[in-house]
């Protein structure tokens, strides 16, 4: 519980700045590609060098299968909706939803790696902070195109980033005491919804802007900061 609650302070605090940084001054295009390119490449370190290896060690194939499909299905409803903001006028109720339920998993594999080691907790952390930064990012830019004052996009930004503490704890605290068969299913979990981010989410974003090659280079460089600070943990 005390690992979670302290690690997860670095991904809220990520989600906010994001959400600042682009009210005060919005990114160019190339800007956010290269920073979608560079998250990517650590939340992939992540699942390669930790979430895998843990998962391997942990359980019986079926949980993991199992686990891993559930994540999928529950991603594939959640992409139905993430249109639901591109309308320029109101609040867009359907693309706050969809970014608050991925907070909140982000919360839960924070608590579920706390439950599993110090050291996996830190380094998922690390490439939640990292993508949490893009997401506030990204929800503060949506919310002012579809009309939102900049303070109150910033504010609204601010207080989605809490969604995380959120899952955090109630993550730590159902799964302190966890048998080895639900932390396995919870790893799998985790591990389809991180390849998701990477994949479908991402890099798609990122491949809308035209392609520069520093911005491939991002990828690379943040997979091999993280396996760099793996390799030194």
């Amino acid at each position: 519980m005390t690992t979670a609650a302290s690690l997860v302070v670095f991904p809220v605090l990520a989600g906010a700045v994001g959400g600042a940084v682009a009210v005060i001054r919005t990114p160019s295009p190339a800007l956010v590609s290269g920073v979608q390119h560079l998250a990517a490449g650590i939340v992939m370190a992540a699942v390669a060098g930790e979430v895998l290896p843990e998962l391997q060690a942990s359980g019986p194939l079926s949980l993991m299968v199992i686990g891993f499909a559930t994540a999928v299905a529950l991603l594939l409803v959640m992409s139905r909706f993430e249109g639901d903001g591109d309308a320029a006028g109101g609040v867009p109720v359907g693309f706050l939803a969809v970014i608050g339920v991925d907070l909140l998993i982000d919360g839960l594999l924070v608590g579920a790696s706390a439950a599993v080691s110090a050291g996996t907790a830190t380094i998922i952390t690390v490439a939640l902070t990292a993508e949490v930064l893009f997401l506030g990012l990204a929800a503060a830019l949506q919310l002012m195109r579809c009309g939102m004052s900049r303070v109150a996009a910033a504010a609204v930004t601010a207080g989605l980033s809490l969604v995380v503490a959120v899952g955090a704890i109630v993550g730590a605290l159902l799964l302190a005491d966890a048998s080895a068969p639900v932390l396995t299913f919870v790893l799998a979990f985790a591990a389809a919804a991180l390849l998701w981010l990477v994949v479908e989410e991402l890099l798609v974003e990122a491949h809308e802007t035209p392609e520069r090659p520093w911005m491939a280079a991002m990828f690379f460089i943040g997979f091999l900061a993280l396996f760099c600070l793996e390799a030194l943990g």
